[in-house]
């Protein structure tokens, strides 16, 4: 197993260098790239909006609006029928997804049918159904009265075209503002992402995306004073609508629609002539240019008005027929709004409004921030891991930190070919990784030193160490990727981030502490021809340790169970302190512009506000600040009505560095989603651990991570800190790490049972965690050196993430040890041995096969 032959070496080394190469762009500027030749890769790992900067919108399609729009739609059209057909008709209205219309002579009812055959034909839908479908049906029960409803279908089908003309339409609103490599994809049936990396101002990118845009021109009814219509009925055929004033001006405006923004080939920002003020020019296609020209021809004199979204912008007199198909929309603009319009308009209009529904939004000082705060956890961690590594194993000590160096050039390079994104907590994977990737070289070094012991060769020991920690090394990886997959696909935003990254840290360690180790240590074998293993410069678990750990089980239950039962009793008394991912609301992160931050001042002004619960707290240095603002009774519109009003309030002194707004719609999805992914984790590796090892085992194993997942939950309840997804992640991180732990003490029961055929379990039990004690010691405090650098360096926006998987790994390592361990004799493991488990055994060796 130690021979390798060169085509092999080489084939491992090219592969070493190809990752080193493709992480290395990583190390050098934009500019220093740019200048280097065109063959040399060039490709970075792509940074998250958490560490450059940018906003995270996701927006859900008002499907009321698409609905109302349907029946207007189809009002007219059986209006314009029944007119055409000559038929007389009354009560032509609509409720909810009815539209009724009472057709006057019953003897022209069939006709009537006949002409509004056409309103619920089937529609060729092919691209969204894989057929036809029906969009409305008809009811004529009632004598003399047709009622048309529209279908589930009808609205699917609807929502769906209308959700592909969003995107189409918000992508080239995007890309009007000049962003850099914006995202904006479709999410289920009703909602678009939209991702703006390094995007200077979101609040301007928010009212963008929020406005439908839906410009009309039509004339103003002057048949009668707009007073008398507000104090009466206005005339049939028109509305008062409000103009955009403070305070706002109404008007009488017809409802007939001369022509629409859907005739706009072009709109730009420019400045009037005669005033210098902004306006908006535009330019009408040929048919808007005709039906425009027409109808200020037949209306010189008359008012005619410019209406955006139901809002009246102005309302100019016609002097003379406008006939060139181009004009001028002016009203109290700024150079900014009025090119914001002119975006709008080029964009085209919305087909339904569009809602904000989750927001989280990264200054670039803070993204900078971050980086500087995950460079120095990493370089920290590492060199606490490598100094660690060095002191327990020496020589071997130094293999497995230049394995540890490949591993880290490994997940770089593979996240820069992937093009995968970089997140604040993809940087605490990287670094979690670290730690635990000298698991597996750990478990092959305490292999072989045990060999060793037992009387066999250098050369002998090694290998025996490798082959047979290679099982292990397989069933510890795979319940952590497990734990990492369902993050994965249930994550979203950074926590994807972090599960990609993990992912991609166990795939690696694998190859580097199994395969690239193995070939180093074969290199050294052939060269230097040992005759005794390398000396370690400190032994942290002496050989031949004998702890009785049995001997405690009943009261390591004992204390269990009543934190178990603690940490539930809190959890439903007390409760833990959610964060805004699970029970919606705002949290704002704020840096005084100058001095300290004055918590009480802006406590204080916030309270004046009228929005609700605020909490204010200082966060990391005394010039941050961290805001958290209830959940709003109005829904999703009144959250970002409360982000509009805090930034109002503050901005002259304050920076916002992070804003992030949770709708109760979201917040609602995410818990469940939490709870789904718990529920798979543990089912997945319950499958896995019964298929690999008896019932017993996988018993045992849920029941101590399930004991795991409670205590940090108490942890959480008594420490007060905020529960969200990063936490959600770290909980399903620590699944995986302690069944990594549990099953390395498994599989050296399982080994044992083999060997031991009457050993009492209860001494069985001890050996094995005795004879895996040094393992499972050495891996903690190589993973706990890591989480502290991440505590104490990371920065406070992932502490609670590392702090709670600090906890869950010192838990994890407690409950391999004095919970799956003692279970097995509990389930009665080996009944047969039942009658003599508490009788000793005359040596550790003894009926060995």
């Amino acid at each position: 197993m130690l021979y390798f032959s060169r085509f092999k070496m080489i084939l491992i080394w090219v592969a070493v260098a190809i990752t080193v190469i493709l992480a290395a762009p990583n190390l050098f500027s934009a500019s220093t790239l740019a200048q280097l030749p065109s063959w040399v890769p060039k490709r970075q790992m792509t940074l998250g909006l958490d560490l450059q900067g940018g906003s995270h919108i996701l927006l859900e399609m008002n499907q009321n609006d698409l609905i109302k729009d349907r029946l207007e739609t189809t009002r007219d059209e059986i209006r314009t029928l029944l007119r055409d057909a000559k038929i007389g008709y009354t009560g032509l209205a609509g409720t909810g997804r009815t539209l009724q219309v009472r057709i006057t002579d019953p003897a022209q009812l069939d006709a009537a049918k006949k002409a509004l055959k056409s309103l619920t034909d089937p529609v060729a839908a092919g691209l969204f159904t894989g057929g036809s479908i029906q969009e409305m049906t008809l009811d004529d029960s009632e004598p003399g009265l047709l009622k048309f409803n529209v279908t589930d279908a009808g609205i699917k089908y609807r929502t769906s075209t209308a959700l592909t003309q969003s995107i189409e339409v918000v992508e080239r609103r995007v890309n009007e503002l000049g962003t850099t490599e914006p995202i904006v994809q479709r999410q289920g049936d009703d909602r678009i992402l939209v991702q703006v990396p390094g995007l200077q101002d979101p609040q301007r990118l928010k009212e963008i995306l929020g406005q439908t845009a839906k410009l009309t021109f039509q004339m103003v009814d002057q048949s009668m004073p707009v007073q008398d219509a507000l104090n009466g009925r206005p005339p049939a055929g028109s509305s008062v609508l409000y103009s955009q004033d403070d305070p706002p001006v109404p008007y009488l405006i017809e409802n007939r629609v001369i022509v629409s923004g859907e005739n706009l080939v072009d709109a730009q920002a420019t400045y009037n002539s005669q005033n210098n003020e902004p306006v908006v020019s535009f330019r009408f296609d040929s048919k808007g240019a005709a039906r425009f020209g027409q109808a200020t021809a037949q209306n010189v004199g008359k008012l005619f008005a410019i209406i955006l979204d139901n809002q009246v912008i102005s309302a100019p007199q016609i002097r003379e027929p406008i006939l060139g198909g181009t004009g001028q929309i002016s009203g109290n603009f700024t150079a900014q709004s009025a090119n914001d319009l002119a975006v709008l308009l080029r964009a085209g209009a919305l087909p339904a409004t569009l809602t904000v529904i989750e927001e989280r939004t990264v200054g670039p000082g803070l993204g900078q921030d971050s980086i500087h705060a995950g460079k120095v956890a990493g370089i920290i961690g590492s060199v606490l891991v490598v100094a660690f590594m060095f002191v327990a194993y020496g020589f071997l000590g130094f293999l497995a930190n230049i394995a540890l160096a490949v591993h880290v050039a490994m997940i770089v390079g593979l996240l820069s070919l992937l093009g995968a994104t970089l997140t604040l907590p993809g940087i605490a994977g990287i670094v979690l990784t670290i730690g635990m990737a000298v698991d597996s070289n750990v478990l092959i070094y305490e292999r072989i030193r045990e060999e060793r012991r037992n009387g066999r060769s250098v050369i002998q020991a090694i290998d025996t160490g490798f082959s047979k920690a290679l099982a292990t090394i397989v069933d510890s990886n795979v319940t952590s990727l497990i734990a990492t997959v369902v993050l994965f696909y249930l994550g979203t935003g950074p926590v994807k981030g972090f599960a990609i990254t993990y992912a991609i840290g166990i795939l690696t360690t694998v190859f580097t502490a199994f395969t690239f180790t193995r070939m180093l240590v074969s290199i050294w074998l052939r060269r230097a021809r040992p005759k005794e293993m390398p000396r370690a410069p400190v032994t942290f678990v002496p050989p031949g340790t004998k702890i009785p750990f049995m001997g405690i089980r009943r009261w390591t239950f004992t204390l269990s169970s009543a934190l178990s039962i603690l940490s539930v009793v809190l959890f439903m008394t007390v409760g833990i302190n959610y964060g805004i991912d699970f029970k919606g609301g705002s949290l704002i992160e704020v840096q005084a512009k100058s001095g300290n931050a004055d918590i009480a001042d802006i406590r204080g002004r916030l309270s004046e506000l009228n929005i609700g619960e605020v909490q204010v707290q200082q966060f990391g240095a005394p010039n941050d600040v961290l805001i958290r603002v209830g959940t709003q009774d109005g829904g999703e519109n009144a959250e970002q009505t409360v982000i509009d009003k805090v930034r109002g309030e503050l901005q002259d002194n304050y920076d916002f560095r992070r804003v992030e707004v949770v709708g109760p719609t979201v917040s609602g999805e995410l818990a469940k989603q939490g709870t789904i992914a718990m529920l798979i984790a543990l089912l997945g590796i319950l499958v896995y651990v019964w298929f690999r090892f008896e019932w017993q085992f996988a018993v045992g194993a849920i029941i101590a991570t399930v004991h795991d997942v409670v205590m940090t939950i108490g942890f959480f309840v008594i420490t007060g800190l905020e529960f969200n997804q990063s936490s959600l992640a770290a909980i399903l991180t620590i699944i995986g790490y302690s069944l990594n732990d549990t099953i390395v003490v498994y599989d050296r029961v399982r080994e044992d049972l083999r060997k031991y055929k009457r050993m009492p379990l209860p001494q069985l039990l001890n050996n094995a965690i005795n004879e895996t004690l040094s393992r499972t010691t050495l891996t903690s405090v190589t993973t706990i050196l890591a989480l502290l650098a991440l505590v104490l360096f990371g920065g406070e926006v992932i502490r609670s993430f590392t702090m709670a998987m600090l906890f869950g790994v010192i838990f994890g390592t407690y409950s391999s040890i004095f919970i799956a361990a003692p279970l097995l004799i509990l389930f009665k493991l080996r009944p047969q041995a039942s009658a003599d488990e508490e009788k000793p055994v005359n040596g550790s060796k003894a009926v060995a096969t």
